[in-house]
Order: structure tokens, then C-alpha cells, then sequence
């Protein structure tokens, strides 16, 4: 009677309900996840869960799965293969839906590892498959685009902070940046490629080292491949003196929310993390709510790109910049 099933009086049902609230009764979830086999939580497998990156795209997700009933289980993998796997075994039986963004996920785990949970949405992996429903973004893109503007600034020194190695985002990212040199074709020296780890402190140290180089091979802008490393990269430049952009032009990746309140306010390719969470949800609740198997999708988010003062450009504000195609995988 208390969930709402079953022909009861309203005398009735009110003399149960008032005996219950006295006894403080509270349904049990597993006992009644052992009957519907549901146990309306979401398992959620990030590479970290440090930065505004990661806790956006979770609020994104917390929003849609609370409107639609479902809670969160959250993990990281810390970008480990065997903590990848460990995680979701942890999860195994815990969820009734996955949502993992790997870009360490590979076609073994793919099948062995997630071929048994009903419901799957994977975000930025490496590996795909047919089997699930799969959100990416538009890094190619967004990362030529960026590269663009500032040859458009005049700037032919261009430095490329990189991601965490293997990391697909990041090599995605590079293509992007190599392409748009190429297509102007600008050669770069060796020095103009720097590897970075995604992090503050990995933006810190490339950027330093890049201020050191002699003045005819010193970049005259730098391309971070995601905020936290351009914000370490402003931090390192004012350290050293250097003037933001008159001097070095800092550019970054992902438009999380602090980047307009740096000093200067970062330029950056705007990623729709907010907007990544939601989909990835909804796209996994839909999967859960359908009794009949239907055709997974592959959807790519577009970027754009949002020039602030750190380039020394003209201002343009998040989508009224330059903006890639959204592109759907059938």
C-alpha cells in the first residue's frame, strides 16, 4: 500500500500511514530492489574527480537523474586500468545504468566488463562500439579553431601545451592544432610542442620552460590543451614577468566557469560540460525506461570558441564565437 499500489480504503490507507510516520517506517531499497530488480541509482565512472571539468559534468547528471528519480554512484579510475576495471566491478549489480567516461577504455574492457550491464552510455572514450550509446566532443574542431584565431592575430610561434599522454582528448586536440598549421602551412619548431598532464601545476612547468626559450624561437602564443594548464601557465608568466598578451598570447580549452575570472579572463574553446552531463543522463534514462532494444547513437557536441582578453582579440562571448558542426553517428 505504501508505494501507491493496491485497492485500499482512504480510511484505510490513512490509519497505515499515521501508524507508519509514528514508527518512523521507511522502506527498505534493497529488500524492494530484490523485487523490481531496479535499483534506480546511476553508476557514474570518471578519470578523476578533481576540477571544475569533472564537477560540472556531475552536476549535469545529479540534475537530470534527481528529476527522473535516480541517484548517483560516483568513481574515478584515475585514468588506471585496473582501477577502471576494479571500479566497475564494484558497481556490478549496485546500478541499473552506466554513464563512463574513459579515455583509457579499451576493447577488452568494452566487451568483457560492460557487455553485461543493460544500460550504457560511454563520454569521450577511445574505444567504441556499436553495442553503446556513445557522446563525444568535437576537440578536432574546437582545437583548430582556436589554433586559427590566433594565426588570424598574426602569431606564427604558436605553443602547444598537450595533454596526458594516450589520453584521447589530448591527442584529438593536438590533431586539431597540427591540422590548422598545416592548412596555413606554418612550420614549427620541435620546441613549440610541449607535453603537459592536464593539470595546474603541468601548465606551470611547460609554460616557464617555454618563457626561457631565446627570444627567436620563444612563442609568442601559447595554446593550453584545457584550462587548468593554461590558468598554470598565466600564473608562471606573471611570475617571470612576462606581460599577458602584449608579450605571450594564453590561450586554453574547455571554458570551465573560473576562466572569466582569471586576470587576464582566459580566451578558451567552450565545451558544453554542463550540457555533456545532461545528455549523457537523459540518453541513459531513455535506454532504461525502453522494454524493446533500439539503435545506439554516436553524438558529437560542438565547441565554441570564446575570445576573451588573455589573446589580446576581440571579445566574443560563449556561443557567438566560431562554432563546429554537431555531427550524429547512425
Amino acid at each position: 500500500m505504501l508505494n501507491g499500489s493496491g485497492p485500499v480504503s482512504d480510511a484505510a490507507r490513512e490509519r497505515i500511514e499515521r501508524v507508519a510516520a509514528q514508527l518512523r517506517f521507511a522502506p527498505n531499497g534493497a529488500a524492494r530492489s530484490l523485487i523490481t530488480r531496479r535499483t534506480h541509482t546511476i553508476g557514474v565512472l570518471l578519470p578523476d574527480l578533481y576540477g571544475e571539468f569533472f564537477s560540472e559534468v556531475i552536476r549535469g547528471i545529479d540534475l537530470v537523474a534527481q528529476q527522473h528519480g535516480y541517484h548517483m554512484l560516483v568513481s574515478s579510475s584515475h585514468s588506471e586500468q585496473q582501477a577502471l576495471e576494479a571500479a566497475l566491478d564494484a558497481m556490478r549489480g549496485r546500478v541499473d545504468g552506466l554513464i563512463v567516461m574513459s579515455p583509457d577504455l579499451d576493447q577488452r574492457t568494452l566487451r568483457s566488463t560492460l557487455a553485461a550491464c543493460p544500460a550504457v552510455v560511454l563520454l569521450n572514450c577511445a574505444a567504441q562500439s556499436t553495442e553503446f550509446d556513445a557522446i563525444k566532443i568535437d576537440n578536432v574542431g574546437g582545437a583548430a579553431a582556436m589554433t586559427k584565431h590566433l594565426l588570424s592575430l598574426g602569431h606564427r610561434r604558436i605553443a602547444f601545451i598537450s595533454g596526458a599522454t594516450g589520453n584521447v582528448d589530448a591527442e584529438e586536440r593536438k590533431r586539431g592544432y597540427r591540422q590548422a598549421l598545416e592548412t596555413a602551412r606554418v612550420k614549427q619548431h620541435p620546441l613549440m610542442e610541449i607535453d603537459g598532464d592536464f593539470t595546474e601545476h603541468g601548465g606551470y612547468g611547460a609554460a616557464r620552460a617555454l618563457a626561457k626559450l631565446p627570444p627567436e624561437t620563444r612563442p609568442t602564443a601559447i595554446f593550453a590543451a584545457n584550462d587548468s594548464m593554461a590558468i598554470g601557465a598565466l600564473s608562471a608568466l606573471r611570475e617571470l614577468g612576462v606581460v599577458v598578451p602584449r608579450e605571450i598570447a594564453v590561450t586554453g580549452f574547455d571554458d570551465i566557469p573560473i576562466a572569466q575570472y582569471t586576470s587576464p579572463p582566459l580566451t578558451s574553446v567552450h565545451v558544453p560540460i554542463l550540457d555533456l552531463g545532461e545528455r549523457a543522463t537523459e540518453r541513459l534514462v531513455g535506454q532504461l525506461a525502453s522494454e524493446r532494444r533500439r539503435r545506439r547513437e554516436c553524438e558529437t557536441l560542438p565547441t565554441t570558441l570564446v575570445v576573451r582578453q588573455s589573446c589580446g582579440g576581440k571579445s566574443v562571448g560563449a556561443g557567438h564565437g566560431v562554432r563546429t558542426a554537431v555531427l550524429r553517428e547512425r
